[in-house]
């Protein structure tokens, strides 16, 4: 049971962006290169024949995960929800997995509404386009994101969590709407923790908690509401101060300021949506997905924070 634990947290490990701490994204050969890497230092022979794969399938599937994940085409997220849907019982049922069963359940509903933009595309799902799609449009992925969300009810560990956050963020001169983040950052759960590394509610990376003056070691602080949520605000309160604009601000929270800066300077524009087709495939959902969140919860746009 442990091999298989082990592959399986390999795979998501794989299958997870690196968002906020890396700013540039790795090219296909050294995915392979990183995946190869991986294999030789973590797996054998006996333990791939105990799974009924081979190596070469296990290191395609791998490499295949991390690219899409990692790469800016939305569309290709909805072919990985079999996959992750497969994964996350497994997850769950183990102490040690179930952080990161909470990270992925959270992120479930990325596959579901590239799948239904997809749809919208009218493009087949596995048969290669002569053209390739251009990604959806921001506008059309907010109405997407509404529609997805606009059932949904408050996760349970929102009730106790709302009112404390709201209170840290107030104290932060943060609009209070924003500690929804935490629905779709963790889906209010501490524990959730990445595969590359993120933990907590607002799942900040350790080299980004540490520059907030969060502790690490040997208790991690970025799993303690109160101070997590304060250094969270602070963090995405001096992302708005620097790009003005709470889209960009959130995709810089979610891909790395620096990416967002260059593709803005590179642009020459000021504005989210006209960077959004190239910013990762994660932040491409992600920042919608927020701001559908806080519709859905508070009744106010990001747009509407803004003035």
């Amino acid at each position: 049971m442990k091999t298989i634990l082990a592959v399986l947290v390999l795979i998501l490990g794989f299958l997870a962006p690196r968002a906020v701490a890396q700013d540039e994204l790795p090219q296909p050969d050294e995915i392979i290169q990183s995946v190869q890497q991986w294999m030789q230092d973590n797996l054998d022979e006996a333990a791939l024949a105990e799974l009924g794969v081979d190596k070469d399938r296990v290191q395609q599937f791998l490499s295949e995960l991390r690219r899409r994940f990692q790469g800016n085409y939305v569309y290709d997220l909805g072919a990985l929800k079999e996959t992750a849907i497969r994964i996350l019982p497994v997850l769950q049922q183990f102490e040690e997995t179930r952080p990161l069963a909470v990270w992925l359940q959270t992120r479930l509903d990325y596959f579901d509404v590239a799948e239904e933009l997809r749809r919208q595309a009218k493009a087949p799902p596995q048969k290669p386009q002569s053209t390739p799609l251009p990604n959806p449009p921001p506008q059309l992925e907010r109405t997407v994101w509404v529609r997805e969300l606009e059932k949904r009810p408050p996760f349970p560990l929102a009730d106790d969590c709302v009112p404390r956050l709201k209170q840290i963020f107030a104290a932060e001169n943060l609009p209070l709407e924003l500690v929804w983040r935490a629905e779709v950052e963790s889906s209010f759960n501490p524990a959730a923790r990445s595969p590359a590394g993120a933990a907590g509610l607002f799942q900040l990376m350790p080299a980004t908690a540490r520059s907030l003056n969060l502790s690490l070691r040997p208790q991690d602080e970025r799993l303690h509401t109160e101070k997590s949520a304060r250094a969270a605000a602070r963090h995405l309160r001096r992302l708005h101060d620097r790009f003005g604009d709470w889209r960009l601000a959130l995709a810089a929270y979610n891909a790395g300021e620096t990416r967002v800066d260059q593709l803005l300077k590179k642009s020459r524009v000021r504005t989210f949506d006209a960077i959004a087709d190239r910013l990762p495939a994660e932040t491409q959902m992600y920042v919608p997905k927020v701001e559908a969140t806080l519709l859905r919860r508070e009744g106010v746009t990001l747009a509407e924070l803004d003035k």
